[in-house]
């Protein structure tokens, strides 16, 4: 058995080898992160609000106006503040350490929720001095193979959501709970159920400032080409179906989990965006700073490919708004992260936040950044 293992090992490097040499994208992204020269529209600046950070994921603005974010390599909390009002960060207080791998965080009725890979954490500072003095394991069984991060966002009726990403590329799963986004009665994490299923990787989650509607990013699957299937995102209602793993992006059958039943009652997508973009964090601008045309606009982080023959992705996208509501066309508004030219990959872009200061704040988890990009044009 033992011998065994080391051949499979052997394969499975060989392999790994192979792809390297195969797609340079692959390459970039084992490389070393670098700060990134960003690249935004006329009128906005960008600019390092934090950096040193260990691969930083989602990230919420507390109560008390300081940034909190998920140092996912660093396994802790940590929360950022701009004491001088300058727009760069000039004190870092762990507010907790010692948890695992946390990939969200969400402020919640006087306490920060943080999804990790078993599940959810409840953390409180009582006594007010900056950092956490109590914690409560709310959740802790979901499966952590394959896709592991879990974000944790809370609905306008009090209850608590948490996606669970699946545990392969496409197959049939085991847990339920899989390729799902469950609900819970409130922040104890009673009553648990499934609240939408057939998303194979909802990273990010957003209320709509307006309506209230749980809005998800979904990452489609691999190994359907270069452009196939478009990525997507969703307006989450419970009980909807979104097709995973026999169909994708509302009416594309799956070739090995279709059959009979295709993409028969499946919810269709809101907005499809380009395959392998990776879209991770998503946020509506609610801030008073911008221009009156980027009011209530979605930006969306774009992680970036890891298995297409041309990178695409590593980027900040907006997308504005019809008069009727109805999402236009993805457009480019932070850019810089990947050098087309040299094939050199700064940075890849994850959550997003809108600060009290009207800025947007996102975090750059290959580089350990966080960026702040904020209006200066009149």
């Amino acid at each position: 058995m033992r011998v065994l293992l080391l051949v499979g090992d052997v394969v499975a490097l060989g392999f790994l080898v192979f792809a390297l040499q195969r797609h340079a994208a692959v390459a970039a992204l084992l490389s070393p992160g670098g700060r990134s020269q960003l690249h935004v529209p006329a009128g906005f600046e960008a600019n390092v609000f934090a950096e040193g950070l260990s691969s930083p994921r989602f990230l919420d603005f507390g109560p008390d106006g300081r940034l909190y974010v998920a140092e996912s390599g660093g396994n802790r909390i940590v929360a950022l503040a701009d004491r001088t009002g300058d727009g760069v960060s000039d004190a870092t207080q762990v507010f907790a350490s010692g948890v695992a791998t946390p990939h969200s965080v969400t402020w919640h009725e006087g306490a920060l929720y943080v999804g990790v890979p078993t599940g959810v954490l409840e953390l409180r500072d009582n006594d007010a001095d900056g950092s956490a003095d109590a914690r409560r394991v709310l959740v802790d069984d979901y499966p952590t193979d394959g896709h592991s991060t879990r974000t944790v966002l809370f609905l306008r009726d009090g209850r608590m959501v948490v996606s669970v990403g699946s545990s392969c590329n496409v197959c049939v799963e085991q847990d339920r709970r899989r390729a799902a986004i469950v609900v819970y009665d409130g922040p104890a994490a009673t009553g648990e159920r499934l609240f939408a299923t057939g998303l194979r990787n909802a990273v990010g989650l957003a209320l709509h400032p307006v309506t209230g509607e749980l809005w998800a990013t979904n990452n489609g699957r691999d190994w359907l080409g270069d452009d196939l299937p478009p990525e997507t995102v969703n307006i989450v209602k419970e009980g909807l179906d979104f097709g995973w793993p026999r169909c994708h992006a509302g009416n594309l059958v799956d070739p090995d989990f279709g059959a009979d039943s295709g993409c028969r009652a499946v919810a269709p997508p809101v907005l499809k965006m380009q395959a392998h973009s990776a879209p991770l964090g998503l946020v509506f601008y609610t801030g008073n700073v911008f221009p009156g045309q980027y009011r209530g606009d979605l930006f969306i982080a774009f992680h970036g490919s890891w298995n297409r023959s041309v990178p695409t992705g590593y980027k900040v996208v907006r997308v504005h708004f019809a008069a009727d509501g109805s999402p236009g066309t993805p457009e480019d508004f932070v850019t810089g992260f990947f050098d087309s030219g040299s094939a050199a990959l700064h940075g890849r872009p994850v959550g997003l936040a809108i600060g009290p200061d009207g800025a947007l704040y996102i975090s750059d988890d290959k580089g350990g950044f966080i960026y702040r990009v904020s209006w200066s044009g009149s």
